[in-house]
C-alpha cells in the first residue's frame, strides 16, 4: 500500500538538527529497501502562492506562504509499504520527525 509522509517543521525558522547527511543516508536507506516511490523537497516557503476561489468563482492569488499555522511543510516521500505500521516504521526513521519536526503519514487513495 502506498503512503505519503509529509515533512513538517514547526517553523519557517527553527533550528534545524538535521543535517544534509542525515537526509542523504535517509534517501539511500528508503531507496535499497525498494520502497521508494518518489520523493521531493519543496522550495524555500518564501516562492509559495496560494489560490482561492469564491462561490462566485472568482480566484484570488496571493503571492508568499499564507498560512495561520506555524507548521511549514518542508517536503514529501511517497513509500510502498505492506501496512500501516511500516509506514509509522519508515516516519519515525525520517530526519524531519527529529528535532521538533513532525512526519504526517496519510494512506494514497486508490480508485481502481
Amino acid at each position: 500500500m502506498k503512503y505519503m509522509l509529509l515533512i513538517q517543521a514547526e517553523s519557517a525558522d527553527m533550528d534545524n538538527t538535521c543535517t544534509v547527511q542525515d537526509w542523504v543516508a535517509y534517501d539511500k536507506e528508503v531507496g535499497a529497501a525498494g520502497i521508494l516511490v518518489s520523493s521531493e523537497s519543496l522550495a524555500d516557503l518564501t516562492t509559495a502562492t496560494t489560490v482561492q476561489v469564491d462561490a462566485a468563482g472568482e480566484r484570488t492569488v496571493t503571492d508568499g506562504p499564507f498560512a495561520e499555522t506555524r507548521e511549514v511543510l518542508g517536503g514529501f516521500y511517497v513509500i510502498d509499504v505492506p501496512d500501516l505500521d511500516a509506514a509509522l516504521d519508515w516516519a519515525a526513521r525520517c530526519p524531519g520527525s527529529h528535532g521538533g519536526g513532525a512526519i504526517t503519514v496519510r494512506p494514497i487513495a486508490d480508485f481502481a
